[in-house]
């Protein structure tokens, strides 16, 4: 059974624990689950009056007199301790004074919160001190003191209720158009999940204003407020340009496994007793195409893709790196449903074997049970070159649904890499001149570039526009042909290492690219593991 906050509130109010603290930016939100507790007689048996103070206004009870020189903090913890009949009293954003942000606490205030806690705890009526403020920071005078309550961000009901509400109040005046069906609905209300109930009705305001309709296309607004409390955080990166999956050369079987996994996450896909997908991490031949596919995989889920650099994680404090991941993870969950990628996953939690103390263990321990225990829609990509360097625990069932395998493009993988660059460079017609590119081109290309990975192929179109522009003359073929001829692949200078990953993946994954696009006819080879011309890694379709 999942408790909720008034169920933690109740037992604590009944328990007598004599102050708490709440860390939560929607003040008026807590305030009134606050005062539903503590005016319910059922859930506390004796119903309490709710006190609050801000520096403005005072201290003010529940009749709404505000009690006169009580705007100093210290005479309002003066006034809370004769209170003498049953009380909740909220302190707003006593920050502060209690040494937030390197500021000196008040040794005075934080006197006056010990003793109370003891006056509160054994007094003979029921009060409790609440304080509530978007900042954790306590001095640690008082850390054993004051008990901390966690407030959940909004609800996907509550979500829901503000997304109706203000399609309710604007739809009658005819200004606005309403194009949304009941999934269309939910993944609005979904992509809002992680905001405020502010954030989230300012999102769904300015997605009306925006053209008079609100529709599907406008998840991408929700995304933009989800956007600026992953910026805060620092140790996320929110990538904003989408990459369509067809941008993505070849890898057919991997997309289609994507593919098939697209709106896992809705109510719908639960109804069929689908759990939400966990994740993938993709390893193969540096430069195919991994990084490309986990930015391609949001834009065609519709999702934010939130980047973690584990070098962001660790600091120079102790405990600060744990705090990190931790921290990273909540903003992460509360950006759900979203995309999270670890590009070089395992260069991120390699070098702390000796001399940290244990820090990258720890760290990497916290992330490995967070993903095989997180419930939060968050779909994990990461990535990896170095197959040797991946911990046996990443690579179990449970932490990701699918290992995939990408090796050097095949012959359809390059034609189709070498028509996408092409067609983007080739827009402009200075560049383009007479230069055809049709079946024939591609595959000539295709067949002159075996062996050649995507990033290598499109570092030989790049090759080519140098000399091109260098002469001021539009593109031609043979500028593709000479570009080809100088560069010297990957699969040539890292042969065996090629022919070590290959061996790797037959076993232990599934191939990206699909078997009707495996070469049959006899390419060159790296190294073994590729019987039958076929690709390393195990040859399912999906």
């Amino acid at each position: 059974m999942v408790t909720t906050f008034r169920d933690t509130l109740s037992q604590l109010l009944k328990a007598r624990v004599p102050v708490l603290q709440i860390c939560s930016y929607e003040e008026q939100r807590v305030l009134a689950e606050i005062a539903a507790v503590a005016h319910d007689a059922v859930r506390v048996r004796t119903p309490r009056g709710l006190w609050t103070w801000s520096a403005t206004r005072g201290l003010v009870p529940p009749d709404g007199n505000r009690r006169q020189g009580t705007t100093d903090l210290a005479a309002a913890l003066d006034a809370a301790w004769r209170i003498d009949e049953p009380a909740v009293v909220v302190l707003a954003d006593p920050h502060p004074a209690l040494g937030a942000g390197g500021r000196p606490a008040d040794p005075g205030v934080v006197r006056r919160l010990r003793e109370l806690a003891v006056a509160y705890r054994s007094g003979p009526v029921s009060r409790t001190l609440v304080l509530l403020s978007p900042v954790p920071d306590l001095p640690v005078e008082l850390t054993r003191d004051v008990t901390v309550v966690d407030f959940p961000l909004p609800t996907e009901p509550e979500i829901r209720a503000v997304l109706e509400g203000i399609i309710a109040a604007n739809v009658a005046g005819g200004r606005i158009r309403i194009a949304l069906d009941e999934r269309g609905r939910e993944r609005l209300t979904k992509a809002a999940l992680g905001l405020t109930l502010h954030e989230a009705e300012n999102a769904f305001a300015r997605a009306m204003v925006d053209d008079g309709v609100l529709d599907a296309r406008d998840l991408s607004l929700v995304h933009e407020e989800k956007r600026q409390a992953v910026r805060r955080s620092g140790l996320l990166e929110f990538f904003d340009e989408p990459v369509p999956l067809g941008n993505v050369g070849g890898l057919e079987n991997l997309k289609r496994w994507l593919g098939k996994r697209d709106g896992a996450w809705l109510a719908e896909a639960a109804g069929y007793g689908l759990p939400t997908p966990r994740g993938v991490l993709i390893t193969g031949v540096p430069g195919c195409g991994k990084s490309l596919t986990a930015k391609a995989v949001a834009a065609a889920w519709g999702l934010p893709l939130l980047r973690l650099d584990i070098g962001k994680i660790f600091a120079g404090l102790v405990g600060s790196s744990e705090q990190n991941m931790r921290e990273a993870i909540r903003v992460a969950e509360a950006t759900a449903p979203c995309v999270l990628w670890l590009d070089e996953i395992e260069k991120g939690f390699a070098g702390g074997a000796g001399g940290d103390s244990g820090t990258s263990a720890r760290v990497f321990g916290s992330f490995l049970t967070w993903m095989q225990e997180k419930t939060r829609p968050v779909f994990v990509i990461a990535t990896a070159n170095d197959f040797a360097a991946l911990p046996p625990e990443l690579l179990r069932k449970g932490r990701f649904d699918e290992i995939f395998f990408v090796d050097l493009p095949t012959r359809a993988e390059r034609a189709s890499i070498w028509g996408l660059h092409l067609a983007r460079r080739l827009r402009h017609p200075a560049v383009a001149g007479e230069l055809i590119v049709d079946d024939a081109l591609l595959t000539e290309l295709a067949g002159l570039s075996d062996g050649y990975s995507g990033a290598e192929i499109e570092q030989a179109v790049v090759g080519g526009l140098v000399d091109a522009y260098a002469e001021r003359r539009p593109l031609c073929r043979d500028d593709l042909l000479r570009a080809l001829v100088n560069m010297v692949p990957l699969s040539v200078t890292q042969a065996e290492r090629i022919a070590a990953v290959r061996s790797w993946a037959e076993h232990r994954a599934v191939a990206a690219t699909a078997a009707e696009d495996w070469d049959l006819d006899a390419r060159p080879s790296p190294g073994p593991g590729r019987p039958g011309g076929g690709p390393g890694g195990r040859a399912l379709e999906f």
